[in-house]
């Protein structure tokens, strides 16, 4: 059955989570930061009484909406068929260290890729008291499950400036990072499993897309927004190609009024690991 453009809007209903100073010391070591390790600005990141937590950190925490677009009549596909291409982070005040959340997720729009269909899952995390923390948008591309009918849906292109960045860094990541990352939340085989990975075409697992988005924000925090996770007010990017662990990553930043314009790649490989990547700040 090809998938119904008629879920569009449909809810996906809504769970709870809780979160600590742990879980937030986890993400930030997952993402490498505490190098080096007495460092005051990294020690931010890593110690309780000092802690600050980058907006990112709050993708994992609602992927379980995803549970409810896999059961949702009209959207039949197999679960191996979506690949998460893009994601959008809305931030609307600052994480908390600590925090009871509600996730309520639903699908937001319905795209027509021809090859594919796009499915864009937005998730609301609130707290206890209804204050609206972020809204995460997961943009799944439902691999052979396009051709039903619907629009097409626009698409943007982010050109980078033809000038030298004003920020620039290379962030290398460890062979065990994956290991590390998956208990963030996304515990994918495909980051861990050799024998899973290979099955997907890659011979061995691969970094965690999200690892490599908070990668990319926390270099941007720390080379442009003076170390103040409370500027980032957006953040865009799409999924172009892969990162293995022990892949060194090269952040390039441009400042454009209040956006900033981000290329990331591998060093050492062809063609950019993100792109249409865009910070815009408070």
């Amino acid at each position: 059955m090809p998938i119904d453009p008629a879920i569009a809007g449909s809810d996906l209903g809504s769970f709870s989570s809780a979160w600590d100073a742990d879980d937030v010391i986890l993400y930030h070591l997952g993402l490498g930061a505490g190098v080096p390790q007495t460092d005051p600005g990294e020690l931010e990141y890593c110690l309780e009484d000092r802690l600050k937590v980058l907006p990112s950190f709050s993708v994992n925490g609602p992927m379980g909406v995803m549970a409810g677009l896999l059961s949702l009549e009209g959207a039949n596909f197999p679960p191996t068929a979506l690949l998460h291409g893009e994601h959008e982070m809305i931030v609307h005040a600052p994480l908390p260290r600590s925090a009871t959340v509600t996730h309520h997720g639903r699908v937001a729009e319905v795209w027509d890729k021809g090859k594919a269909a796009l499915l864009v899952v937005e998730a609301d995390t609130s707290t206890e008291d209804g204050q609206k923390l972020v809204t995460n948008r997961y943009h799944a591309f439902i691999r052979g499950e396009g051709g039903f009918g619907g629009e097409k849906g626009t698409s943007r292109t982010v050109d980078l400036p033809d000038r030298a960045p004003d920020a620039s860094v290379r962030k290398p990541t460890m062979l065990q990072q994956a290991l590390l990352y998956r208990l963030c939340g996304d515990k994918n085989p495909m980051h861990s499993d050799p024998a899973i990975s290979k099955f997907g075409g890659f011979d061995v697992p691969l970094l965690h897309g999200l690892c490599t988005y908070g990668i990319a924000l926390k270099a941007v925090v720390d080379e442009i927004l003076d170390e103040d996770v409370t500027k980032v007010a957006k953040y865009s990017t799409r999924f172009a190609q892969p990162v293995f662990p022990g892949d060194t990553l090269q952040v390039d930043m441009w400042r454009e009024g209040d956006q900033i314009l981000l290329g990331v790649s591998v060093v050492g490989k062809e063609g950019p690991t993100l792109t249409n990547t865009v910070i815009e700040v408070r």
